[in-house]
């Protein structure tokens, strides 16, 4: 494939991986009032509320990334396996180093982070996580690449329900333990917890029948999808699709959240426990689950209705797209101090001066003015000379 730099661009693409970065804000904004306290805290009954509905509305940002990388990357075309890797080493592993090793030495212990990064990455700085499990996904494409340029439709589609019948997993062991944990399987597991071993998974196999099409493969296989057999929608049919789609995806997500939490808020707040009570809490959340999937797909097939290149494409959304790997590395270090500035600013909750609106303001205002800061600081960094790629990719 010819590099993707020096191809016509792709609107719609740059549209929605913008818009994803906006939304990763909007969840690490949302962060703060239901994490806290010994690992999960939410104070009050309205940050309950909120906090479901801002992150159900924008959880489908990271499978976002995923599409959009797949649509333009997968399968190889023109490439060798070699060329393809180097060359997205150079533009994701360069920055990705630069940004850890800057989170490593400024928050925390430098030492004993940076003997941790050996094995993993700063638990501080958790969204780094993405990149890990991009690499895996791009280590994946070369070898998957000779199936994906002679598949066909039918038969994909056969694989992208497999993928999607994983995405009930999560929601299913936890009914199926009623809530209780009763294996913690995986190579480590962390960081999900399985309430429930399925179809050969036990205490000595993780690997069960449908672990290898589970995660984010089936993102990978949606790109593909979209790429080949997905032609031009009406808006009609787009909307007859997405509509549902998103609809389904956020009851099920929002839904999902506050029941978990009001059954262990057990009828009054603030309900707190440990980091489990929170990863519990977030099990219809997870990008592997089906809720998460659906919203995803609606936002799709609403973006490549986007083909809008005017002025303020050219000017403003597209320099945001070139810098938008740099955008998700570095936000941290900008959305931290703003949140806890509007926390101080405006009080908690219902206690807060806006009152019942106190909590949406904040994750709003941090949203917005976090986005626009780390923006123009990374569209700076970018355009210096040599080094602004290496920063930003």
């Amino acid at each position: 494939m010819k590099d993707t730099n020096h191809s016509p661009r792709i609107l719609w693409l740059d549209w929605m991986r913008v818009a994803a970065c906006f939304m990763v804000i909007m969840v690490h904004s949302t962060e703060p009032f239901y994490y806290g306290g010994k690992g999960s805290l939410i104070l009050t009954q309205s940050d309950a509320f909120w906090a479901s509905f801002f992150d159900s509305f924008v959880r489908s940002c990271v499978p976002l990334f995923i599409v959009a990388s797949s649509y333009l990357l997968f399968p190889l075309q023109g490439q060798s396996s070699a060329q393809f890797l180097k060359r997205r080493a150079v533009r994701v592993l360069v920055p990705f180093l630069f940004w850890t090793l800057a989170y490593a030495l400024l928050w925390g212990e430098p030492i004993q982070n940076l003997q941790n990064l050996i094995f993993n990455f700063y638990y501080a700085s958790g969204h780094l996580w993405f990149v890990y499990m991009l690499v895996g996904v791009y280590l994946l494409i070369p070898m998957l690449s000779p199936w994906a340029e002679k598949v066909s439709k039918r038969e994909l589609q056969i694989y992208l329900a497999l993928c999607l019948f994983t995405t009930l997993f999560p929601s299913l062991r936890d009914w199926l333990a009623d809530g209780q944990v009763t294996l913690i399987h995986g190579t480590s597991g962390i960081p999900r917890q399985a309430f429930f071993p399925l179809w050969g998974e036990c205490s000595w196999n993780s690997y069960g029948t449908f672990y290898y099409f589970s995660g984010f493969i089936g993102y990978l296989l949606l790109g593909l999808y979209l790429r080949r057999f997905v032609h031009e929608l009406s808006w009609r049919k787009t909307l007859c699709i997405a509509i549902p789609c998103y609809l389904v995806g956020f009851a099920t997500c929002f839904g999902g959240f506050l029941w978990r939490v009001f059954k262990s808020a057990e009828g009054s707040f603030p309900v707190e426990g440990t980091l489990d009570k929170a990863v519990w809490w977030e099990t219809t959340w997870t990008n592997d689950t089906i809720g998460v999937a659906l919203m995803a797909i609606a936002w799709i097939l609403l973006f490549r209705k986007i083909q809008a290149s005017g002025a303020f494409y050219q000017k403003v959304l597209l320099p945001i797209s070139k810098a938008s790997y740099g955008i998700y590395l570095s936000h941290l270090f900008v959305l931290v101090p703003i949140c806890g500035f509007f926390r101080d600013w405006l009080g908690i909750g219902e206690d807060g001066v806006l009152g019942f609106w106190t909590t949406p303001i904040q994750i709003l205002l941090s949203s917005i003015i976090g986005f626009i800061i780390v923006s123009i600081i990374c569209m700076v960094l970018q355009r210096i000379p040599k080094i602004g790629k290496y920063i930003i990719g």
